[in-house]
């Protein structure tokens, strides 16, 4: 697949699976059997792991917004830039719902292979995202 096409893939990963909650849509662009390297572990290994996560996210954040800050590429791999915005109303990794407006950053480097994600690196801003949800002490 073309370098474009693949920045394609990247931004609907984003925009539209993460965004927006279209789990169908992660069939059409994750491999099945998606390797991931996230700070948050998946029950089951895989697209469905990642779909189950992605669940448990939009459980816990319903009105969760991700915009794609940016997007390069080259061959098979390509890295995002992305922030997140949403309101924790759902329990999510036995954090009870506290009502928090949160912002979160994050920048994924993905492998694909035949025009799907077939490997994830995902830094995302877990410290922050706690500290926001009183989890961890902020220090102010």
């Amino acid at each position: 697949m073309s370098v474009e096409h693949n920045k394609e893939v990247t931004r609907r990963f984003s925009a539209e699976v993460w965004g927006e909650g279209n789990a169908a849509l992660a069939d059409e662009l994750i491999a099945s059997d998606l390797v991931e390297h996230t700070p948050f572990p998946a029950p089951a290994p895989g697209l469905e792991g990642h779909k189950q996560v992605l669940a448990m996210f939009r459980s816990a954040f319903p009105d969760l917004k991700v915009t794609v800050d940016d997007v390069i590429g080259e061959d098979d791999w390509t890295c995002l830039m992305w922030h997140g915005d949403g309101t924790h109303t759902g329990d999510m990794m036995g954090i009870t719902a506290t009502g928090k407006a949160v912002h979160v950053t994050g920048i994924d480097v993905l492998k694909l292979e035949n025009g799907k994600i077939k490997e994830r690196w995902a830094e995302i801003g877990a410290f922050s995202l706690m500290q926001q949800l009183g989890v961890i002490p902020s220090g102010q």
